[in-house]
């Protein structure tokens, strides 16, 4: 694939990744607020049988839920601010230069990406995880998290979706960590193809080594000597 397949694939991918962390943020916000902006990730549960309802027995600090939508949009604004300068960049100048040092700086910026994505999505993971095995372990009847969506939450908590969410937001959030692996590889690529690649640009007819003002008859002493008389 050429230099300009592997940019355009790159632009596409940014492009992934600022849905997906708008993604994340966006379910996870809903979910925090839908449950009167308590952190359900590592939360427990109860169930009130006299009332059929379910209610919270503790949840996690705001914060925990905070880092992670804040990991999320600032992946997404990386992305947005990336996409948006190489299409200026693009539209400006007619072609895309990419220096070293920015690909240098943009494999830096993945590699913490994808150390903050990892972090994220372990935390979403094992804490829907220990929010579910509390509501399976409460709530009589059912077999599987899903179905405590549709029993009822004590007010004013709304659990209608709260699974959904947080498995939508758990699954943005992994395919956000692969598209900046992919990502990192094709910015290696490049930069090893740009740093292989030379350019040697030559002067006018009769320039010797690119410089227009050396010519041939200049360097004749020293290339051409004249043979020793017999």
């Amino acid at each position: 694939m050429a230099l300009t397949g592997l940019l355009l694939l790159e632009l596409g991918l940014y492009a992934s990744c600022f849905v997906c962390g708008i993604v994340t943020a966006a379910s996870l916000t809903i979910v925090q607020g839908n449950f009167g902006g308590r952190c359900m990730l590592y939360g427990l549960v109860n169930y009130n049988a006299s009332e059929s309802v379910i209610v919270i027995q503790s949840s996690s600090t705001s914060s925990l839920c905070y880092f992670v939508s804040a990991i999320s949009v600032m992946v997404a604004v990386v992305c947005f601010s990336l996409s948006l300068y190489w299409l200026y960049s693009f539209c400006i100048d007619g072609e895309i230069r990419r220096e070293r040092m920015w690909m240098n700086l943009i494999i830096a910026v993945c590699g913490a990406f994808l150390f903050f994505l990892l972090i994220t999505g372990c935390m979403l993971k094992i804490g829907r995880d220990s929010l579910c095995n509390s509501v399976l372990h409460a709530v009589p009847n059912i077999t599987r998290c899903e179905d405590a969506q549709t029993i009822k939450w004590a007010s004013p908590l709304k659990g209608a979706r709260f699974y959904n969410s947080l498995h939508k937001a758990e699954t943005a959030v992994w395919v956000n960590f692969f598209f900046w692996l992919i990502i990192g590889v094709l910015v290696i690529v490049q930069r090893r193809q740009s740093s292989g690649s030379k350019i040697i640009v030559g002067g006018p007819a009769g320039g010797l080594f690119g410089d227009p003002g050396v010519t041939a008859a200049e360097t004749e002493p020293f290339f051409n000597r004249p043979a020793r008389p017999q």
